[in-house]
């Protein structure tokens, strides 16, 4: 259900990546919003550049479609270096990281988005890979094995992950610089909204550009996907430029309300409303009702929900608050 969603963060499938690196800036100075992540990698990176050394490892963590990887990119921009991305779950065992790391070079940047899913394996081979610039592997099977010291040149490796509280105390210990990835606030998705649009050679008005900044969750990923969906109901009508009518008219059509909630988000809300009194629910029953993983609920719903104060979480359970009663249309009565 989720990967259906318009209002998803997650990327839908390769001609989603693919605009999405058409849109991604190439420097901090083009990099929209992030402002206190910005200023402090600024200082980083330059401290780096002037003693001529790999940049220290980052780890980069919050929510999905913030703009992690894209900031990946740009660092590597910044900093003149080559880049290779991978992910936690590509990496399978030993020998994929070691061919991985084989192939940088001096001050190179290697990008693990989902850092929390590698192997314990793996992940315990990178401690010394980012603490001291080596690896050891053992080479043949039985009485012909034998250890094999493989240094590597100074890299930087920048972690990306949704659920940093997953990560090792070893392994995030070795990262020197972290950052928490934020909400956007309005503006900054409006002036992204203007620049995509630019990109994509799209007229739009002001108060259209801030309406889809609204309704975006405080995702530049969905603001882009939503952008990209509403260009489609503009051109089809024969309107020249998206202004605030066309863009609630085809959110209406998409299912996304005033707040950036879709079905799915109601749904969740509904049923912890209609059959658990508002809750306190346990996660897994809401899991069970909706028909999602509760990983799944916890990474791509939740997050979201929290942060403009639908639900909060309780010892006990998941309880929705009286704003999501009143966004609703729902009569709000408190328990005795």
């Amino acid at each position: 259900m989720a990967d259906k969603r318009v209002i998803s963060p997650e990327t839908e499938d390769n001609g989603e990546e693919s605009l999405e690196k058409s849109l991604r800036p190439q420097y901090l100075s083009q990099y929209i919003g992030q402002d206190k992540v910005k200023s402090e990698l600024q200082v980083y990176i330059a401290a780096a550049k002037k003693r001529e050394e790999a940049l220290d490892h980052v780890l980069l963590y919050g929510p999905p479609g913030l703009g992690k990887t894209t900031l990946a990119m740009v660092i590597a921009h910044e900093m003149q270096v080559n880049i290779r991305t991978t992910s936690g779950p590509a990496i399978e065992k030993p020998g994929d990281l070691v061919a991985i790391l084989n192939e940088l070079q001096p001050g190179d940047i290697l990008f693990i988005d989902e850092i929390h899913r590698l192997p314990k394996i793996v992940e315990e081979m990178l401690y010394s890979a980012m603490e001291d610039f080596f690896v050891d592997i053992v080479i043949g099977q039985g009485p012909t094995a034998h250890p094999v010291h493989f240094p590597l040149p100074p890299f930087t490796l920048i972690g990306a992950t949704t659920r940093a509280g997953l990560l090792s105390a070893p392994l995030r210990d070795r990262f020197g610089i972290v950052e928490h990835m934020a909400y956007y606030k309005e503006a900054d998705l409006t002036d992204i909204v203007e620049r995509s649009a630019d990109i994509f050679d799209t007229k739009i008005a002001l108060e259209g550009a801030h309406e889809i900044a609204r309704r975006s969750r405080g995702t530049p990923r969905v603001a882009n996907r939503l952008l990209k969906r509403i260009r489609d109901f503009a051109q089809v009508a024969d309107q020249k430029s998206i202004d605030q009518l066309i863009v609630a008219k085809a959110l209406k059509l998409l299912q996304v309300d005033d707040r950036g909630l879709d079905y799915v988000d109601q749904k969740l809300l509904l049923t912890m409303i209609n059959y658990y009194d508002g809750g306190p629910v346990g996660l897994g029953t809401i899991a069970a009702n909706v028909g999602e993983e509760t990983e799944t609920i916890e990474e791509m719903y939740e997050p979201y929900l929290l942060q403009i104060g639908f639900l909060k979480r309780t010892q006990r359970g998941r309880v929705v608050t009286p704003q999501a009663y009143a966004h609703l249309g729902i009569k709000f009565e408190p328990k005795k």
